[in-house]
């Protein structure tokens, strides 16, 4: 379908998207930005009006241009020409801003940050930045920057990190952190020391788990580690039982950057004692393979930080595959609840500011961060979620991705020639839910990730006095679930969790 949109023209394609029916349109309109063609985006240019479609169908516009592996500086003006001075809804700027920084980090990984559009992309993400004068504008506008992860930007990355509140330092940091580590400076890892070890103000206990990760993840000095482990010993039990595994885990991982330097520290008994490794909370940090071969190891990833009182803080699943040396987070969905203190009865630490009542969720799909989604905030919110719930998960993200697109013409010594074209297809449908039943004490959560994979080769051999095609079609369906419930009527907490993967189809 793709190659048949690559020759139409404008007027053909633009025909096909207003008179599809409406259940076809969001498949169209995908297919139309994956094609790239200039006839094509012209035809979305002329068809996409920001002020009348429906949401859904713009979002899914946004997010296909997102995931799009090699994207043209003329998606990105598309994209901007259609965000530019437009009073928008609040989930579409959003999600538009997200898609903005994808396209930005994507055309310079292509070596085109010279471009014009580039530069007005860019300009568009730090004028966002400067001009948000409510905290989730400027929470949005850093993960935009994260997912541009443009070295310029770090400076100012840092500033919120180190002065902003919890919300915006939380964002700040986990933009950080998508840097590779020839990008994580001293200056860097100076101001994670500030954070983590709060020399100029207090901050969360997520934030400061976030400068301990960014230390340890990126080629740390001994005398980093050791502190670290060091400041175990005055932190709450649950944050020094998680800490203490992320370290754990690191010694496992043979591809961890500390590796080597964690097992010399580790050699030191007056570090490697029960002293500091006898901490009995219930909190956990587990990663490890799926699938190893010679060429590629996936892994999965589960974080469950808690509170002092048995209730979920933070969750964070995560898949990513490893390739010489090189790093895809395929997929990471965290959960996060914040401001539970006051429910359970708990005291702050010193200094803490009280955050205030909310529960959410983000997610990362092939190194794009998507669109935070609330499912409540303040007490009130959370009242009416639990007695008019509809119990209807929320999508996180639907559609078709083109993951790759490549031809390629072979010369060969005999002087004829081979065409190589390959394509490969992602469907992928992700929702989750979070239940909360204040009757039965009960919190539960499910991710719920289905997805199908279609790879289409054709290499064929033309010549005057032969032709030959071969041609292979390999089509993989998955389905992944991850559910969590916890039941907190009485002490500890009683929780449980349960990972199931459905038999996986291939033909």
């Amino acid at each position: 379908f793709i190659q048949m949109l690559r020759s139409a023209k404008k007027r053909d394609v633009l025909q096909l998207l207003r008179r599809a029916p409406e259940e076809t349109r969001a498949f169209l309109v995908e297919a139309a930005v994956a094609t790239q063609s200039v006839a094509s985006l012209a035809a979305l240019s002329d068809f996409l009006d920001f002020s009348k479609e429906p949401k859904s169908l713009l979002e899914k516009f946004l997010y296909t241009a997102a995931f799009s592996p090699r994207p043209s500086g003329e998606l990105l003006q598309l994209v901007l020409d259609k965000l530019d001075g437009k009073q928008l809804v609040p989930e579409i700027w959003e999600t538009g801003i997200v898609a903005v920084g994808s396209l930005v980090g994507k055309l310079c990984q292509q070596k085109l940050c010279g471009l014009k559009v580039v530069e007005r992309g860019v300009e568009t993400l730090l004028r966002g930045l400067r001009g948000a004068e409510e905290e989730p504008k400027v929470v949005i506008s850093l993960l935009a920057l994260g997912n541009a992860r443009l070295p310029e930007t770090i400076p100012t990355l840092l500033e919120h990190a180190e002065d902003g509140p919890t919300a915006v330092t939380t964002a700040a940091t986990s933009a950080l952190q998508r840097f590779p580590a020839p990008h994580i400076s001293s200056k860097v890892k100076q101001v994670m020391r500030r954070i983590f070890h709060q020399k100029r103000k207090s901050y969360d206990k997520t934030c400061r788990l976030a400068a301990a990760e960014i230390l340890l993840d990126n080629h740390p000095l001994p005398m980093d580690v050791i502190n670290i482990l060091l400041a175990t010993s005055e932190m709450e039990t649950e944050v020094a039982t998680f800490l203490l595994l992320k370290v754990q885990n690191s010694l496992r991982d043979h591809h961890h950057l500390a590796r080597k330097i964690m097992k010399d520290i580790m050699g030191d008994p007056r570090i490697n004692n029960y002293n500091f490794f006898s901490k009995v909370g219930i909190s956990s940090s587990f990663s490890g393979p799926l699938t190893v071969t010679q060429d590629l190891t996936s892994t999965f990833g589960l974080d469950l930080l808690f509170l002092e009182g048995g209730f979920l803080r933070k969750s964070v699943s995560d898949f990513s595959l490893l390739s010489h040396g090189r790093r895809l987070r395929a997929a990471q969905v965290t959960f996060e609840a914040q401001g539970m203190e006051s429910m359970m009865g708990e005291n702050l630490s010193e200094g803490e500011e009280e955050p205030e009542l909310m529960a959410g969720m983000s997610a990362t799909f092939f190194d794009v961060q998507l669109r935070p989604i609330i499912f409540f905030q303040g007490y009130t919110d959370l009242m009416a979620k639990v007695l008019l719930s509809s119990g209807e998960p929320t999508s996180v993200v639907r559609g078709n991705l083109l993951l790759m697109d490549h031809h390629q013409v072979i010369p060969l010594h005999s002087g004829l020639q081979v065409t190589v074209k390959l394509q490969g297809g992602l469907g992928l449908d992700i929702s989750a839910d979070m239940d909360v039943s204040i009757w039965e004490q009960e919190l539960k959560t499910s991710v719920n990730t289905r997805g199908s994979l279609a790879m289409d080769f054709q290499a064929e051999l033309d010549s005057p006095f032969l032709q030959a095609t071969l041609r292979s079609q390999t089509e993989v369906e998955t389905s992944i679930h991850f559910d969590t419930k916890l039941r907190f009527s009485s002490s500890p907490v009683l929780m449980c969790l349960q990972l199931r993967e459905e038999q996986v189809p291939y033909r």
